[in-house]
């Protein structure tokens, strides 16, 4: 909202200092300030809220130490996250983007789906929460109003690279361009198209169409059928994969964090013409403002670190692991590096399939030798896999430490990806 007051401050009055509003880099910050500011002070009040009205975790007995002591610690956490996110995106994002209102959607979406499992468990007294299936059925109703906004929307296009023999042509119909070497990169008009960028190949961008363009002649057009079912796929996987790996203090928050720096940078650089050029990867135009709101996300992670570091405080509980997962999700199919996640969300990832791999094990022994044998003879000592290395012996504290530096190897292979083809 301040974007369109200083806006018009600027036009109006020629107000000292009203243009820089408009620089993307200078609302980033205030945005990221704001942010840290209302998760480290006001998070403390929600905190102290909480804990007045007994909204404290239940504990299931895992056998872990120190596990126990942590029985009572606030949760519905998550709630400073989203404080945190939302409101200084509304003040110095341009809310009127359709990115913008997306995240905002999602961000609310998935935080009132966690909000109200927490709400079961820490009211209703049921350790179970919300149902599984009606955690996906909202899951899935966001992802397809995700996939069906990116393919419909006008706004969400992007400028395609001109070939060598258009940049050619350009040059021939603008000779006095030619002559001042400002021959354009990219197309003048935006195109609406279903193209994303795939990591290790030169040549690195997909269009979800060509999976069935063999069918028909024209069936480019229906790619929508496997790019939405793509999105609900991300946006579900995700999302459960951040909320698995919230199980121990401050790895959930840390590590999507770290997530969050990356992809705001990708952002960043994919709606600069400059930046895109010389990486060699797609213009997306309007996709700059994320930065904004990415600048929020990590304001509120680390803000929410202060506080669910070991010793937690205050867990983020399903209202904010949901939110941050599903954030992550929508933010890296906007700015088409969804193919990239399985690398950067390498935790959340391995997390996943831990959990997958345990269960699936489980079933197979027990069919195979018996239940005895297979409660004896399990793959990991316990799923997800930060609490087999807790089982092990490792301190809670050093596995996080551990799980972020492992984040950070995968936030910087994400990187080398762009230029290693």
């Amino acid at each position: 909202m301040l974007y369109y007051l200083f806006q018009y401050l600027d036009k109006a009055f020629d107000f000292p200092g009203a243009g820089a509003f408009q620089y993307i880099s200078f609302r980033a910050a205030l945005a990221l300030i704001t942010s840290l500011i209302i998760s480290l002070v006001f998070g403390k009040r929600i905190i102290e809220f909480i804990r007045k009205k007994q909204i404290g975790e239940t504990i299931r007995e895992l056998g872990l130490d120190g596990q126990n002591k942590k029985a009572g610690t606030p949760t519905m956490g998550g709630l400073i996250i989203i404080a945190a996110i939302l409101i200084p995106t509304l003040l110095f994002s341009k809310i009127l983007n359709v990115y913008i209102l997306l995240m905002i959607i999602s961000t609310v979406w998935l935080g009132g789906i966690g909000f109200l499992d927490d709400y079961i468990k820490v009211f209703k007294k049921n350790k179970e929460g919300l149902q599984g299936k009606f955690k996906i059925i909202g899951q899935v109703g966001i992802g397809l109003i995700v996939g069906c906004v990116f393919y419909f929307h006008p706004d969400v296009v992007i400028k395609e690279r001109l070939t060598h023999n258009e940049k050619q042509n350009w040059a021939m119909n603008n000779p006095q361009g030619q002559q001042d070497l400002k021959i354009p990169k990219y197309a003048e008009q935006p195109v609406k198209n279903l193209k994303t960028t795939i990591p290790f190949f030169k040549n690195n961008e997909l269009d979800y169409g060509s999976f069935i363009s063999w069918a028909c002649d024209d069936c480019l057009k229906y790619g929508w059928l496997i790019f939405i079912p793509m999105v609900i796929l991300v946006v579900t996987a995700v999302s459960n994969g951040a909320n698995i790996t919230d199980g121990i203090d401050g790895l959930a928050a840390g590590t999507s964090a770290i997530v969050g720096v990356v992809l705001g940078i990708l952002a960043y650089v994919s709606g600069n013409t400059i930046f895109a050029d010389y990486l060699n990867i797609m213009y997306i135009p309007n996709s700059g403002e994320l930065v904004v709101f990415m600048a929020t996300f990590i304001g509120a992670c680390v803000g929410f670190l202060w506080y669910n570091s070991f010793p937690a405080q205050v867990f983020m509980g399903d209202t904010g692991s949901l939110a941050i997962g599903g954030i992550i999700a929508v933010y890296a199919i906007a700015i088409r590096k969804e193919l990239l996640i399985p690398i950067l969300c390498g935790i959340f990832l391995v997390e996943n399939i831990s959990v997958i791999l345990q269960v699936y094990y489980f079933k197979y022994q027990k069919k195979r030798k018996g239940l005895e044998y297979a409660q004896i003879h399990r793959l990991f000592k316990m799923a997800p896999l930060h609490h087999h290395y807790q089982k092990v012996g490792f301190h809670e504290s050093k596995i996080v430490m551990r799980f972020f530096i492992i984040g950070i190897m995968l936030a910087v292979l994400t990187f080398v990806t762009l230029k290693l083809r």
